[in-house]
């Protein structure tokens, strides 16, 4: 399986923790799951899963009647390949496509002024997400222990960066 996507082991996943899914059942629960850090493009939910039933990791049964829903099942063989996955330590090299750091890595060609307003925007869009991030925490129930684990890393990946974005405005107004 170590030919498989990111994008591919996240169906995987989501199709063993809830059981057999229509792929826009999958693309609700990529929303509220993974989307935060790991978004994948809708058509993509659309693809990804009847290319894995070729490869015999899921087993894809069309409903008889009504809408005629391709539903999507987790096979053994599919299973197996995900464990193997999750068995794996490496995850790869992280993948970081943020454009304020290609404003950053740039802005001593521009004015002194463009920097602190890319420095409070920034601030301002992470203290968001920080925010964002805490209430669904508390929102969560005591045994959802995936998404608080996952929500912790988030809470301390903003608080980083809002302790960074808050440094670089202090400097900037210093000088």
């Amino acid at each position: 399986m170590g030919e498989s996507s990111p994008q591919e082991h996240v169906v995987l996943g989501l199709i063993e923790r809830h059981g057999p899914m229509t792929p826009y059942e999958l693309k609700a629960r990529v929303e509220e799951s993974v989307d935060y850090f790991w978004p994948i493009p809708h058509a993509q939910l659309y693809r990804i899963p009847a290319r894995l039933a070729e490869r015999g990791l899921l087993r894809e049964e069309q409903e008889e009647s009504g809408r005629r829903r391709r539903v999507f099942h987790l096979t053994d063989r599919g299973r197996a390949a995900l464990h193997e996955w999750l068995a794996d330590p490496d995850a790869g090299p992280a993948e970081t496509r943020d454009p304020s750091q290609v404003k950053l890595f740039f802005a001593d060609l521009g004015a002194p002024e463009n920097l602190t307003a890319l420095a409070e925007a920034q601030l301002a869009e992470h203290r968001k997400w920080l925010a964002r991030y805490e209430a669904l925490r508390e929102s969560l129930s005591p045994d959802d222990v995936a998404r608080k684990r996952l929500l912790d890393l988030g809470i301390t990946h903003e608080r980083s960066y809002v302790a960074y974005w808050s440094s670089l405005l202090d400097s900037q107004q210093e000088a």
